[in-house]
Order: C-alpha cells, then structure tokens, then sequence
C-alpha cells in the first residue's frame, strides 16, 4: 500500500485515564500557555530547561505561561546526558519546594530527552506525583522520548535503570525548533524515525528513502510529516502496551547494544541516536546469522546510516565488555538476553535465543 500524507496535527494517545493529546504544528511556542490552559487550569508551574534551550525558548514559554496566568518560575541546568542524575533530580526537588510546588503543581520540560527525562521523572516522584508537561525541543525527543511515559535517571552501571512508567498531561511539538539544531542532532533523530519504519512502516521506511535530503534541509511539510507518522506509530504501540509487557518492546530495535556502548563509553562518545543506529546494524547483522532476514535488509540501513553520516560499527569497545554490560539490559529476563531483531522491512521480532557466539561473531565482523 502507498505511503500517503496527511495534514493531521493532533494525535490522541488514548491511555483510560491517563490519556492525552500529542499537538503538532509551526510557531506553537508562544501560545503554549494558551494550549495547556485547555488540558490544566492556571496553577503553580516551573518550567524545567537547560542552558542551551533557555537562551533561545525560556522567556517565549515563560511569557506565554505568565500571559495565561500560570504561577510560573523556571529554571535551568547544563546540557548533556550526565545530567540525568539522582544528584540532579535532588536539586530540582529543591527548587519544587523554593516555589511552594504542591500536589496539583505543574512541571514544564522544555528540551531534548534528557531534559524530558530528569524532568518527568522528578514530576512522577514529587509528592508521589505531580502533572507535567512535554514541549520537546530536538527531533529526538519529539518523535521519540516525549512519548509513552517513560521517564528516568541514569546509573553509572546502566542507562535509565531508575525510573517509571508516568505519562505527560499533553505533548506540544513545535517543528520551528528544530532550526536552531546543530545537524548532529537533526541526524541522531533521523535514526529513530527510520526505527519506526524498521519495526512498524514498510512504506514510512520508503518514504523516508526518497526525502532524505528534503528531511535533512529541513523542508517544513515532509518534516512535519515524519514528526507526524513517527508520533503516530509511537502512539498506537504505546496505546497496545503501556508498560512495555510485550509488543511496545518492538520499540526498543537497536537500542540494546546501542545502550550498551553509551555506557561503556560513559555517555560522552555517543548521542544516543548515533548507538541506536550502530545497534540497528549488530541487530540486523544478529538476524542475518540466524536466518531470520535477508541481506537487502542490512543494506537499505545502512545505505541511509552513510547518507546520514554515521559510523556503522564500534572500532574501539571490546566485544567481551559490550557483552556483559548487556546482562544488565532491563530487557534480559532471567538470564536471557531479548534482542529485537528485524525480518524484513517494516517487521520486527523479540527474540530470546541470541547467544553469546553469535553476538561476539557479529561485534568483530569487518
């Protein structure tokens, strides 16, 4: 079936009572206060930023909160991956009791996923819960980490092994972010839009094939699009499985081993989009090993991974060490290592008989 465009900006992520709207659109920023009016009445709020986003989108959300009454503070931290932290989450407790944050306060993470992360998981801590809200800053965090309610901190012997399951009272996606992003971002968000057509969308996959270049010169209607289609599949795995009992597993394709070498390397080689992609290649080459995919599978991957830009394999980690730090996995169950491994395009697996000859087969393959 051909892959068709919508003009759709507003997806419901449809949760029971933990339900919300993911909202999609160009200039959305300074009206936020306006939208989030309409999900959560006036009340108090900080809004959670870093140091790169507030210079450049604090003070439009901070007005735009303030204009619609909102009791709002914000505040701001450093950027990077080592900020998702139990020390962090601490010091922004401290700053949820400085503004008399109460139980029906109100978190705003304005940012990447990292950002996103410390801050839901801070809102899903406080007081044993308190509301929040996502405004996803890098295409990273709008198609992927804004949404499903996943929330957490990294340890130094494992990313996000401290969190929950906490879903946002809403979504607010501004495509205009994303031209303030340093390419590097725009393309270690790339590697999980095409996840999405790896693990759900044969013709999204296809799609993203032939818009490559429009994509990455950042033309608004196909980015819009793949912002859109991406949200959507999400959403819809997310409806399925909230709390990633089994088939929202899918949504972890390449994300095992890619986890595995941001730990190793202590988050500072990797963005987290660059390991996924170096993981989407060990998956589909594990698969190919055990018969379960085809050659034009690694190739169509891989093809985009170079056009992108990105390495295709770990050249310095040892294969023993990216081993067994994938044993502390929170996807390996009772020993058992669960690999999410591709069929063809569009079809994915949860397999659990990858072994250990194979993983390390794959790891020092040319």
């Amino acid at each position: 079936m051909a892959y068709k465009i919508t003009n759709m900006k507003d997806i419901f992520v449809d949760l029971g009572k933990n339900s919300y709207n993911i909202i999609i659109d160009k200039g959305i920023l300074s009206q936020v206060g306006t939208l989030i009016s309409k999900v959560i009445s006036p009340r108090k709020a900080i809004i959670v930023t870093d140091k790169i986003v507030e210079p450049l989108y604090g003070n439009v959300v901070l007005n735009s909160l303030s204009g619609c009454k909102f009791d709002v503070k914000l505040v701001s931290i450093e950027p990077g991956e080592e900020q998702k932290s139990m020390a962090k989450a601490e010091e922004l407790y401290e700053n949820l009791f400085d503004h008399e944050m109460d139980r029906k306060s109100l978190i705003v993470a304005l940012g990447g996923g990292v950002l996103g992360d410390l801050a839901g998981f801070v809102a899903s801590t406080f007081m044993r819960g308190i509301p929040f809200i996502q405004i996803p800053t890098t295409l990273l965090a709008q198609v992927d980490s804004s949404i499903g309610g996943k929330v957490a901190v990294n340890h130094p012997r494992g990313k996000n092994m401290i969190g929950c399951f906490y879903q946002p009272k809403g979504v607010f996606i501004d495509t205009d972010t994303l031209r303030t992003l340093p390419k590097a971002e725009i393309t270690a968000g790339m590697v999980e839009v095409i996840k999405y057509g790896m693990i759900n969308d044969a013709a999204f996959f296809e799609y993203v094939e032939k818009h490559l270049s429009e994509i990455m010169k950042l033309d608004p209607a196909v980015l819009e699009e793949i912002i859109y289609n991406s949200c959507k599949v999400k959403a819809h795995i997310v409806e399925l499985d909230e709390k990633e009992e089994g088939l929202r597993a899918i949504l972890n394709y390449g994300h095992t081993i890619g986890h595995a070498l941001e730990a190793l390397t202590s988050y500072k080689k990797y963005r987290h989009g660059d390991a996924v992609a170096i993981g989407m290649i060990y998956a589909s080459k594990i698969a190919m090993e055990m018969n379960l995919a085809d050659e034009s599978v690694l190739k169509r991957q891989e093809s985009l991974f170079v056009k992108l830009g990105l390495s295709l394999k770990d050249t310095e980690l040892n294969p023993d060490d990216i081993v067994s730090i994938l044993y502390q996995d929170k996807k390996t169950i009772g020993g058992k290592l669960r690999f999410v491994l591709p069929t063809e395009i569009g079809t994915v697996v949860i397999d659990d008989r990858v072994n250990e000859e194979t993983i390390l087969k794959v790891l020092t393959s040319n």
